[in-house]
């Protein structure tokens, strides 16, 4: 268990007049190692906001774990020649040693094979059941006669009833998003022999959700509306409700999960689907045996649900309904966030065709995990798909944490230590001055309202402007120049640098959720004190002098490293997998053109392409008026004539060659 005994840690629990913000991360399944995608939807952005939680002054608890029940973890084991134990034991570890080098600063993280687990799931079990809320039926089945065994749904594959989408799962076709009943897949296969299964039935326990329908409603009418669901969730949990619920099976012909306790039943396991959310509950058991004191208390606690879309129906539909089935004052959902996809340049990730970057390989590229996580947040699919891009992932390294954020940082404290003999100097505040503080409150200001309503990513770039407006700032007034003139020059150049350094020490601050080892970095060579932390962020947000005249600072070095176009090119290739990726040019994410629509006239893409190439002409010469480095310039020009070729295509025409100036064949 990440988190080490409770003697350092001391439990947190429930504070009378304070904001207890619970916060929960989708558990990962246990066998799957984590790609980036997953990284960013689940664990990271509810890292980030816990951590500006603290910073808020908020009491947090943050849980999450591995999610270990169920057929998958049979197969692993069955391939890999161990016991499903020894399966949950082995990537359970993969998965903290992950987390851990992303800095995810769980309160506790856990796992579903546990004995709290059985104990909580079947007491939940059993007011449902006291309570009418459970029916039993027969259910016809798909079998693997090949493989002797009933097939789970994520062991059988074949064509979407609804949508005709050709690889839907037994239990949810990935492209309409709605739910399957595996039997009524057209054509379908066992995913692990390809052989056609046949269908059997047997006797199954379901959840009665249109019996708890109105109830769900009800409390959904009022989650949704006074909490923070992002848009994506409640689309997709109205869809689920715009077609009537139906009553869902939560038993399974298993041998490895939670079992059922009922004697008819005694040969089955939950389902994971009723299992799994479960988890929260008994994984915050596992850390303290107060626990109900944060599940069964909604008028004292805030349930912040962190996941990828797929897993919305879940959290908003069928485990708020168990746990209202249940009624035992559970604390519900009451802000849902859920991104969109994370691409992969532009296609998926894929472990077995080796395309993508999996969290146990992001070490191995030697660039730090705080730079992994900026690129992360920076492009974090919020409010639709986007892409992780290696040149884009340069650009922003390069451009924002180079030669925006830690330029200015380095500057301000240089100019300490080389004009000012490593202390803050006196600082006599002159209208320009007062305007530019004006400016940072607001950025800061906008910060925390996008933070509050878990903008993660928006607010990142009220970050950014600050040092921005500080780079301004130094260019302007010069104080290099200044501190070799008169007395008056030289108390500006003092002014220009006091002022300065408390922005970097607020930015230290504001940095805080999203590179921890950045943000505590600067605060060393800063020297600051560690009260500086809270105050910033209490109320609306006040900027205050942290380093008043006479501090002194500790040494200052650079922040970041330029990422080097070979290296970046060398990762590009490692990870692409079996594609052979065009080395000159520059993917542009989410408008990809697929391989076989040459020629095509695809209007739609046009349309879409036509903005995104008038968009990317904008950024040239805004580039270009800025007069911003030439490697800069260089990769936005890939990226525009990438874009244009890729509209010819669209457009049904043959893309020409870019002329090259000055260079005659």
């Amino acid at each position: 268990h990440l988190k080490f005994s409770s003697v350092f840690f001391p439990t947190s629990l429930p504070q009378e007049g304070k904001r207890n913000v619970l916060v929960t991360s989708a558990l990962p399944y246990v066998n799957n190692v984590p790609h980036l995608g997953n990284i960013i939807g689940c664990v990271l952005s509810a890292d980030v906001f816990s951590r500006y939680g603290h910073l808020r002054g908020w009491n947090m608890l943050f849980v999450c774990g591995t999610d270990e029940y169920g057929t998958a973890t049979e197969n692993k084991a069955r391939e890999e020649g161990l016991t499903p134990q020894q399966i949950c034991d082995k990537y359970h570890a993969v998965h903290s040693s992950i987390y851990k080098w992303f800095q995810i600063d769980f309160d506790y993280f856990g796992r579903t094979t546990t004995e709290k687990q059985t104990e909580i799931a079947q007491d939940i079990f059993w007011r449902l059941h006291e309570r009418g809320f459970l029916i039993e039926d027969t259910v016809e089945q798909l079998r693997c006669e090949n493989c002797q065994r009933f097939l789970a749904d994520r062991f059988v594959e074949g064509i979407c009833p609804h949508c005709s989408y050709p690889e839907a799962r037994g239990d949810q076709c990935d492209k309409c998003g709605r739910l399957i009943n595996a039997v009524d897949l057209r054509e379908p296969q066992c995913k692990v022999c390809r052989q056609t299964p046949v269908i059997r039935s047997s006797k199954h326990l379901f959840l009665d959700l249109p019996k708890l329908e109105s109830q769900l409603e009800q409390w959904l009418e009022k989650s949704t509306s006074t909490g923070d669901w992002t848009a994506n969730a409640k689309q997709i949990t109205r869809s689920w409700l715009r077609d009537g619920l139906k009553p869902r099976c939560i038993t399974r012909d298993l041998q490895w999960g939670t079992p059922v306790p009922h004697a008819d039943f005694k040969e089955k396991v939950f389902y994971v689907w009723f299992d799994a959310p479960i988890g929260y509950l008994s994984i915050t058991a596992n850390y303290t045996n107060e626990w109900e004191k944060w599940w069964k208390n909604p008028h004292q606690v805030e349930l912040y649900n962190f996941m990828a879309k797929d897993n919305v129906p879940f959290h908003s539909v069928v485990f708020p309904c168990s746990l209202l089935g249940a009624q035992d004052n559970y604390t519900l959902v009451n802000h849902l966030i859920a991104t969109e996809y994370l691409n992969y340049e532009d296609t998926k990730f894929s472990k077995s065709r080796g395309v993508g970057v999996f969290g146990d390989m992001a070490k191995d590229t030697g660039i730090p995990s705080d730079v992994w996580r900026f690129y992360l947040l920076y492009v974090r699919p919020e409010g639709q798909d986007s892409a992780f891009s290696w040149a884009d992932m340069a650009l922003k390294n390069n451009s924002e944490l180079l030669n925006n954020l830690g330029n200015f940082i380095n500057r301000a404290g240089m100019f300490v230590t080389k004009f000012f003999e490593g202390c803050v100097p006196v600082m006599e505040l002159q209208e320009e001055d007062k305007k530019l503080l004006a400016l940072v409150s607001w950025e800061l200001q906008q910060y925390i309202q996008l933070m509050d309503k878990i903008k993660i990513r928006d607010a990142l770039k009220h970050i950014l402007n600050i040092s921005r407006h500080g780079n301004q700032y130094i260019q302007v007034n010069e104080p290099w120049k200044k501190i070799k003139g008169g007395d008056s020059e030289r108390q500006r150049a003092g002014t220009v640098t006091g002022v300065s350094v408390n922005i970097a020490c607020l930015l230290s601050v504001m940095l805080s959720p999203y590179m921890p080892a950045v943000s505590q970095t600067i605060r060393d060579q800063l020297n600051a004190p560690p009260s500086c932390i809270n105050t910033m962020l209490e109320g609306n947000g006040t900027f205050v002098c942290s380093l008043s005249a006479g501090h002194r600072i500790g040494a200052v070095s650079p922040l970041f490293q330029k990422l080097e176009a070979d290296q970046i090119e060398a990762l590009k290739k490692k990870f692409g997998g079996q594609q052979v990726f065009d080395s000159a040019a520059v993917p542009a994410p989410a408008v990809a053109v697929e391989v076989g629509t040459v020629n095509q006239v695809d209007p739609e893409k046009a349309k879409q392409l036509t903005q995104a190439v008038a968009e990317q002409g904008e950024k040239v010469r805004a580039l270009k008026a800025q007069k911003a480095e030439k490697a800069v310039i260089t990769a936005e020009v890939a990226k525009l004539l990438d874009l244009k070729k890729q509209l010819a295509l669209a457009e049904g025409k043959n893309p020409e060659p870019a002329p090259q100036k000055g260079k005659k064949k």
